[in-house]
């Protein structure tokens, strides 16, 4: 895990209580693709952690290392791109993955170790760990792989059209280290009507706590 927090670039550890955990989770739903809203979430967030460590001090068994695990994932990319060598990329990614992310190779419908995951928590990208689906948006497509009705951060995936196969469709992407997700189609649920169709083999799961 420590990995992916390097590769970030700025890290911004923050142990808060749950409230101040849904307000930025709420926040950054509203603010959509705006970057001075992104930026100004960062800002009103870390003065609410502040604020509350100047009061009181919760006892340790209260701060959950994986909840500030999660809103770490949330908050900290700088929106810059972050990019490897291929043989840097080739050295910390298995051979799949690195196929997938990579080459944008597709794993086999059905196979994948997050087609058939109920638990709930947070999905982020195997190559860089920024943040991309919520457990909250995943749904039983009966593709075979991954499927999630829209991204849970701002402008964290990104598309691009592919004419591979002889085939138009949207591929999507991870907006800070480029790697290949999968492709998204407008057949999904309701509210969006989309479908993030996505190899498991790009993603890493956090489950909540307990």
């Amino acid at each position: 895990m420590a990995n992916y927090f390097a590769l970030g670039g700025v890290t911004l550890f923050m142990k808060v209580n749950s409230s101040i955990r849904a307000f930025c989770r709420k926040t950054l739903h509203a603010a959509g693709s705006s970057a001075l809203a992104f930026t100004g979430i960062l800002l009103l967030t870390s003065a609410a952690a502040c604020s509350q460590n100047a009061t009181e001090k919760p006892p340790s068994s209260q701060l959950n290392q994986e909840e500030s695990t999660r809103l770490e994932l949330l908050l900290t990319w700088d929106g810059k791109p972050f990019d490897l060598t291929e043989e840097a990329w080739q050295e910390q990614l298995s051979e799949q993955a690195f196929y997938v992310l990579r080459k944008q190779g597709t794993e086999r419908a059905f196979t994948g170790s997050y087609n058939s995951n109920k638990a709930s928590g947070t999905y982020a990208c195997a190559g860089c760990g920024l943040l991309l689906f919520s457990s909250d948006t995943k749904f039983d497509s009966g593709t075979g792989w991954p499927s999630f009705y829209k991204p849970e951060g701002p402008n964290h995936v990104g598309e691009t059209q592919d004419n591979r196969h002889g085939m138009q469709r949207t591929e999507v992407h991870c907006n800070r280290c480029g790697g290949h997700l999968g492709h998204v189609f407008p057949d999904g649920p309701r509210p969006t009507g989309l479908r993030y169709c996505i190899n498991s083999v790009s993603l890493q799961f956090f489950p909540d706590p307990e």
